[in-house]
């Protein structure tokens, strides 16, 4: 077996806590790279994704925090539209700060519990 990378090892815990404690509720998955942010409400038991927001439609925004708010609300906007309205947070295996928190942020603000 091989050893995996501190990343893979957190998405992995994250993962597993999700679904001890989701309840039924869709899951909100984040995704960032060096230049992009990305959001989808994922319906687990359909495997479905219901909603999805990410900056590469944007036009000049790039990664940074301004952009991940902006993604939040979209995402919160999308997940209204849908009819969703509680989710569980998966983080996968980025820490909770920066534009994931600000992604976080924005969400709440715009109508989503988690």
């Amino acid at each position: 077996m091989a050893k995996l990378s501190l990343f893979e090892r957190r998405r992995r815990r994250v993962r597993t806590a999700l679904r001890n404690v989701s309840g039924g509720r869709p899951r909100l998955s984040v995704h960032r790279t060096g230049q992009h942010i990305y959001a989808q409400i994922i319906d687990n038991s359909a495997g479905k994704t219901l909603a999805a927001a990410s900056t590469l439609g944007a036009d000049g925004t790039g990664a940074n925090i301004e952009a991940a708010k902006k993604v939040g609300s979209d995402i919160a906007a999308a997940a209204q539209k849908a009819g969703v309205t509680s989710v569980v947070f998966d983080r996968g295996g980025f820490l909770f700060h920066g534009r994931v928190k600000a992604l976080a942020d924005a969400a709440r603000e715009g109508g989503l519990e988690f």
